[in-house]
């Protein structure tokens, strides 16, 4: 199931309005940091922020670039604070492949992670694969192995990339 359709209730086929996105993932951060009695101070409100301008994956000092502006003594510290902060309260997902940071469709509860990255438009398109996790934890459990952390991170084309390279032949 795509989340980003099932989220805006859109056909994959259809355009994403990504100002809803964005504007749904901060509230729900927000909302979040409230009832979990946690600051989602300014530079962690920013970093968010810019971490959703698209669904592309971010690194830490392409952030830091862009933050400058808005907060000129940032330093590369006061990012990765910020970037723990999010990751810790699941507001975005860390793309261990790529060392960067994509923006969490599911905030609201603990979930795994399947994530789809486009090799041509670099999109990050998060995916909840409940056969597959489902199968995973069962080999997981066979090898009665202890698991920290579970992401799956596929490279690969996109739909909306395979079809415009369909239809320019």
């Amino acid at each position: 199931m795509n989340i980003y359709a099932a989220a805006s209730n859109e056909s994959p086929a259809s355009e994403h309005d990504h100002k809803k996105c964005v504007l749904k993932a901060l509230g729900t951060a927000e909302h979040l940091c409230v009832v979990r009695g946690v600051q989602l101070t300014p530079i962690r409100h920013q970093v968010l922020e810019l971490i959703w301008e698209s669904h592309k994956a971010v690194k830490a000092y392409e952030l830091l670039d862009r933050i400058k502006p808005l907060q000129p003594a940032a330093k590369p510290a006061t990012i990765y604070r910020a970037l723990d902060f999010l990751i810790e309260q699941g507001l975005i997902h860390r793309v261990e492949s790529l060392s960067a940071f994509i923006g969490c469709n599911c905030s609201g509860y603990q979930h795994e992670q399947l994530l789809l990255i486009c090799k041509r438009c670099h999109e990050v398109e998060e995916r909840s694969a409940g056969n597959v996790m489902n199968a995973l934890a069962q080999e997981i459990r066979m090898a009665h192995f202890i698991v920290h952390s579970k992401a799956i991170e596929i490279h690969g084309i996109c739909a909306k990339c395979a079809e415009r390279a369909t239809e320019q032949g």
